[in-house]
């Protein structure tokens, strides 16, 4: 799977739902599926993580095809360095770094707004 669209047609498939269901409870429209297949255009960030939360999946894997570090947890309070070392890590990000944490806690606070919303 090479692209963005091969990774979501592949969690349709997973999900055994049809392409029209999927456009519709994430508000798609099947022209813009249309341009995706073809390569016209790519989801914008917003749909993206949309996307990653209703499957389920990581922002590298739906995006870049690569699987998140092992390390890398969400039930755990452990995120990127061990526990001891986290107030000790001095790291300069870069800004393309920066904008990927950025969306990547949009994407969890979202994450967690849905999982409230379900269970409400």
């Amino acid at each position: 799977m090479q692209s963005i669209y091969e990774r979501i047609e592949y969690l349709i498939k997973q999900k055994g739902i049809t392409k029209k269901s999927f456009c519709e409870e994430l508000g798609i429209s099947t022209g813009n599926m249309g341009d995706w297949k073809r390569g016209k255009s790519t989801p914008g960030t917003h749909k993206l993580i949309e996307i990653g939360a209703y499957f389920q999946v990581s922002l590298d894997w739906l995006i870049l095809g690569k699987a998140a570090p092992e390390m890398v947890r969400e039930s755990s309070e452990d995120y990127f360095f061990e526990q001891i070392r986290q107030l000790n890590c001095h790291i300069e990000l870069l800004p393309d770094e920066k904008i990927f944490i950025k969306e990547y806690l949009a994407f969890t606070e979202y994450r967690r707004r849905k999982a409230a919303e379900e269970n409400s």
